[in-house]
């Protein structure tokens, strides 16, 4: 296999991910034969392992799936609330026992792409062989990430109150690879057991009194019951391609509404680097949020989606743009972080990939001896009865994940994605319009300077916050708009980490991982014959 950093070029497939021992258990799986499901499965489970403070076991995952053969999917692998809640007289927490109310469904999501990859695309890879890098790395180590190190300085005045915590993921200090052995040990459970094991066997009965002894009300039976959904993608026409996002409860339609709103304007007119293209993507970003508070889990999933996605809608939210106004903007802000990954195989199947615990670390709760880490997806919700995100048991939250895809004839041509929750739009849209309207390569778009709107881990004010690497005449410019702007610095990690695989009409693939941490997009090599 070739690693190289930014842009490597291969016509036997491609895997981008944050981190690089991931992307190479992708890419080796790729060599063996595999498809991209295959290596995206073995991917997502290095980073369960490997990002411990993004995603994980006691996680979620949504994926994007196409070919082709113009078959396409989306698996929303996202936990549902329990049966049995407590009262709610104030807002769900945003940590703790009492955050850890929803199901993980990262694991079954990976068994749920396994058999659309046998049924649709041949796939016949064990389901334990796939697994086995990350048990190995659980267990004999592996040299800590700096993105791992700097979560951990973060929240250095919390983790100490999360019980069990620093024993097992504090690694600040201490010789030697970072190791996991009850990790591994429900990993080798996994593998002996299947991926059903984590809500049905032995390594469930562990997880649900481990859960039980937390303070969580997630039960047995709320594993059991946990499962991931096929949906079909939401779409979009932009520039002769076809964007495709998952559907709500994920906000992949606030993705698509922001790039259709875009679609009215002639980006390709105004300096990449300018004012002018920031304040109006910056502005497009507002619009579509607007109605971001109508997504959420229900029975009209469909309609919330022709609502939001009505083309006379994005053209009137297109007209209120003023191109020398900002809208005046605070706006509910919800923070998370996730891991991004894409993959693409010698045939062209491409998966599209964001597996999650919500917020850096999660809920903070160890589960038991299994060594996972719960999500706090669960403070996702709101415990206002009226509000259409309203907790309930066995709903889904509003979800941030929404990776990407967009289609070329019919066609896999871009896998990308990001982190970021809120942020997650906005930095697509940055990334799309450099692709598309500038037509830059991977990792230009990717090293692009970036915004982030409204209240951030480091800034409580509801600013616009710019890269530091845009010219000061942007920040004065933007200023002189209305917008309330704020620096941040060059390639922080607060931007987050995105992705990219592009495919030519060749065949051959490009692809880059994101400046701003230390991952890799590792291209397959085509074995002989």
């Amino acid at each position: 296999m070739t690693t190289e950093r930014l842009h490597p070029q291969a016509a036997g497939g491609m895997v981008t991910s944050p981190h690089p021992l991931a992307s190479a258990a992708g890419a080796a799986v790729l060599e063996a034969g595999g498809n991209a499901i295959e290596a995206a499965v073995a991917t997502a489970a290095v980073l369960a392992v490997t990002m411990p403070h993004f995603c994980g076991l006691g996680g979620d995952a949504v994926w994007l799936v196409a070919d082709r053969e113009g078959r396409k999917a989306s698996f929303l692998g996202i936990g549902a609330a329990a049966q049995t809640l407590p009262p709610y007289d104030q807002p769900i927490p945003l940590r703790g026992p009492g955050s850890a109310i929803t199901s993980a469904a990262a694991v079954d999501s990976w068994q749920h792409a396994l058999d659309y990859s046998a049924g649709h695309w041949g796939g016949h890879a064990d389901f334990s062989t796939l697994i086995a890098p990350a048990i190995q790395l659980a267990e004999q180590g592996y040299v800590p990430t700096a993105s791992q190190g700097f979560w951990l300085d973060f929240r250095e005045a919390e983790i100490s109150r999360w019980p069990g915590f620093s024993a097992i993921f504090d690694h600040r200090g201490k010789a030697g690879p970072f190791r996991q052995p009850q990790l591994a040990e429900s990993l080798r459970l996994l593998a002996r057991d299947g991926a059903r094991s984590f809500y049905e066997g032995e390594l469930a009965g562990r997880i649900a009194h481990g859960l039980s002894a937390a303070g969580s009300p997630l039960t047995l039976l709320d594993l059991t019951e946990t499962r991931t959904r096929t949906a079909e993608p939401a779409t979009l026409a932009y520039r002769g391609l076809t964007l495709l996002a998952p559907p709500p409860p994920t906000q992949g339609i606030s993705t698509l509404a922001i790039l259709g709103i875009l679609s009215r304007f002639d980006l390709g007119s105004v300096s990449a680097d300018g004012s002018e293209r920031y304040h109006m993507i910056v502005e497009a970003v507002k619009q579509a949020f607007l109605d971001r508070g109508l997504i959420a889990d229900g029975k009209d999933i469909d309609g919330i989606t022709a609502h939001c996605l009505d083309s006379a809608r994005l053209d009137a939210k297109a007209k209120a743009i003023q191109p020398g106004t900002a809208l005046s903007w605070p706006h509910c802000y919800r923070h998370g972080d996730t891991v991004f990954f894409g993959v693409v195989d010698r045939k062209g199947q491409s998966a599209s990939v964001l597996q999650s615990t919500y917020f850096d670390w999660g809920s903070g709760v160890v589960v038991g001896d299994t060594g996972i880490l719960w999500q706090n997806r669960g403070a996702a919700f709101s415990t206002d009865p009226a509000h259409p995100n309203a907790v309930a048991p066995g709903k889904r939250p509003f979800y941030t994940l929404n990776p990407g895809m967009a289609l070329k004839d019919g066609k896999p041509h871009l896998i990308y994605g990001t982190q970021g929750a809120d942020g997650q739009p906005q930095t697509l849209a940055v990334l799309l319009t450099g692709l598309i309207d500038y037509a830059m390569s991977p990792r230009q778009a990717l090293a692009q300077p970036r915004f982030l709107l409204g209240k951030t881990f480091s800034d409580s004010r509801d600013s616009l916050k710019l890269e530091a690497s845009l010219e000061d005449t942007v920040f004065e410019e933007m200023a002189a708009r209305g917008h309330v702007v704020a620096p941040l610095p060059a390639l922080s990690p607060l931007f987050g980490q995105a992705g990219v695989i592009r495919v030519e009409e060749s065949g051959d693939v490009c692809g880059a991982h994101d400046p701003r941490g230390e991952g890799l997009a590792v291209a397959a090599q085509n074995r002989p014959g």
